[in-house]
């Protein structure tokens, strides 16, 4: 009796522990449940932004030069770089192409000239080029933008092969080259990427133009993939050359500081520019995309002098230890750890670099292990950067791919010579998903990219998107379907440089909980510049709670509650002076205007 007693116990308790499991399990299924729901509803939320082509719609007409005409020369394959630059001051980006030009005896397309499209404020632009006084003949590569003299308007430096180009902006819609004058003639290098940066931090910006390798006519090499015909010569067959530093001596004047400043190093075959602070002590670091040779990072002194740290921090090489690729860059705190984590692009069959910044000096690469490496792993990159393109306060990488070699498919199956761009959303916690496909057709489709930019062309809130084509034409993006809000700074610096240059925002919201920050930065991508205002994703909040800008002078604002749905303007010292609320994007106020028009 007693022992049925205790199995009648032990039966109970049984069913007991049973029921509490089910239960258990029904309510971690029903977590598990709401959590894809979740997850399906955030995913369907971001789906309904997509990128619409409205480059003829906007009235840009542009098609590269690459000079090409049968011999297969090294500079026909670099491609051309893209700008957004607010020339006039007007508050809306205007667009600027560099294009190249016929080799000398060789013509085939005739004058060739760089392009300045005004923005009209309406979704379309208007070609200014020979009224602003750039329509020069070069064969052009890369642009980087930024106000060099402090006089309130952004210059323009052009890199090229051969001589590089000075535009000093002259506040009246026009420009003049003052190259020579600067004390920037003479040197006649195969320039690629450039960056203004202040890296002493006097208020005056300085620059720096990354080189490739030493080609000329005479110097081009016979170079084949299929043992037979001629094929585009890998940077391995020519000498490298080093970056250039150029410091601004503060009367519109430069001088060559690369020795000096301990950048000198004649092995680096340079494509791509990016300035970070890697170690956090409020000095600019440079990051130098280098091409089969080792990346470089130049950790900033604080005496005028930079100590190469490449190889110390895990950057300079693959996983195996092998020099990639490298094309474009770009840097981001991708995960709200606090420190700028790199981008990377490199060749195919090498997939993209993404090298997580550790906090202590090191950074590990966690491309071969998410869905950013995977999906790169064939594909060849070339601009590239951290944008948040759905305002979700997660940056998001774009990146622009395409071959330089038109016959790839040939000898690699599945290499193709145009390709369609990546655009990874970032999920949180270090994870990324590619959603390129469900961007639109036109934006996925197969293109042979070079250069890539972006800015918010109409005020929205929303991020568009630039990219240039070798010998094809340029493209514009315009990004629609967005609900989240969305907060943009611009800077004025007075003891800062003018650009707020080398500037760090820092934005919270939601309660205190969500906290980003960006650097403003010239260059980075692949030869193209952003604009130079800030776009802060603030998701479902209305507001942000705190701002506050840390200027490369030292001097720090503070900022309490404010506005989303607006682009602010904050001087240095003094906080918000002007501000200007989002207009409704481009298709709404076509929708308004066409039931205004039936009303009357």
């Amino acid at each position: 009796m007693a022992l049925r007693n205790c199995e009648c116990a032990t039966e109970t308790r049984g069913h007991r522990k049973a029921f509490l499991l089910s239960l258990s399990r029904l309510f971690w299924a029903s977590v598990s449940l709401w959590l894809m729901g979740a997850l399906v509803a955030t995913e369907g939320a971001a789906q309904t932004v997509h990128f619409r082509d409205i480059t003829a719609q906007a009235g840009i007409h542009f098609t590269h030069n690459s000079g090409a005409f049968g011999k297969k020369w090294l500079p026909e394959t670099m491609g051309p770089g893209c700008a957004f630059i607010d020339y006039d001051n007007d508050g809306y980006a205007d667009v600027l192409l560099v294009n190249g030009s016929d080799f000398p005896g060789h013509p085939r397309n005739g004058a060739t000239t760089l392009k300045l499209y005004h923005n009209n404020h309406d979704g379309t632009f208007t070609d200014v080029t020979r009224k602003a006084g750039l329509s020069s003949s070069f064969f052009g590569l890369g642009i980087a933008v930024g106000d060099y003299d402090n006089d309130g308007f952004d210059d323009i430096f052009v890199t090229t092969l051969g001589q590089n180009h000075l535009f000093h902006n002259n506040g009246n819609g026009t420009f003049t080259d003052v190259t020579k004058f600067a004390g920037l003639g003479g040197p006649n290098d195969f320039s690629t990427s450039a960056a203004w940066v202040d890296y002493d931090r006097d208020g005056k910006l300085d620059l720096v133009v990354a080189n490739y390798v030493q080609w000329s006519e005479k110097g081009d090499l016979f170079c084949t993939i299929d043992g037979t015909h001629k094929s585009y010569c890998t940077p391995e067959s020519y000498k490298g050359v080093s970056v250039r530093l150029w410091h601004n001596l503060g009367n519109g004047k430069f001088e060559d500081a690369t020795r000096k400043a301990g950048l000198y190093d004649p092995t680096s075959k340079s494509l791509g520019i990016t300035i970070l602070d890697y170690n956090s002590d409020g000095w600019p670091d440079l990051l130098i995309a280098n091409d089969t040779q080792p990346n470089k990072l130049y950790l900033n002194k604080k005496d005028g002098t930079f100590e190469e740290r490449g190889v110390a921090a895990g950057i300079a090489f693959s996983e195996d230890g092998v020099a990639r690729a490298g094309m474009g860059t770009d840097a981001a705190d991708y995960d709200r750890s606090g420190h700028p984590s790199v981008l990377i692009t490199n060749f195919a069959n090498q997939m993209l670099s993404l090298y997580h910044n550790e906090g202590n000096g090191l950074f590990v690469d966690e491309a071969p292990q998410s869905e950013v490496g995977r999906a790169s792993l064939v594909t060849l990159g070339f601009g590239c950067f951290f944008f948040d393109y759905d305002n979700d306060g997660w940056p998001d990488i774009f990146v622009a791919d395409g071959h330089i070699e038109d016959q790839i498919e040939r000898v690699q199956k599945r290499v193709s010579y145009a390709e369609p761009p990546h655009l990874f959303r970032n999920l949180g916690n270090g994870k990324f998903a590619e959603v390129t496909k469900q961007m639109g057709a036109s934006f996925a489709a197969a293109k042979v990219a070079r250069g890539a930019a972006y800015a918010d062309i109409e005020n929205d809130g929303f991020l568009d998107i630039l990219m240039s084509t070798n010998s094809g034409p340029a493209y514009l993006f315009h990004n629609e379907g967005g609900t989240n809000h969305s907060l943009r700074v611009k800077l004025i610096g007075t003891k800062s440089n003018r650009d707020g240059i080398g500037s760090v925002v820092r934005v919270v919201s939601n309660n205190m909980q969500d906290k980003q920050w960006k650097m403003l930065r010239s260059g980075s991508s692949y030869l193209s510049q952003s604009e130079l205002v800030l776009t802060f994703g603030l998701g479902q909040q209305a507001k942000a709670d705190m701002m506050e800008v840390q200027w490369p002078s030292g001097h720090v604002d503070r900022l309490g509650d404010v506005n989303a749905g607006q682009t602010i303007t904050i001087e240095e010292g003094k906080g918000i002076v002007s501000s200007r609320r989002y207009k409704a994007p481009i298709k709404a106020r076509s929708a308004i205007t066409r039931v205004a028009n039936a009303r009357h």
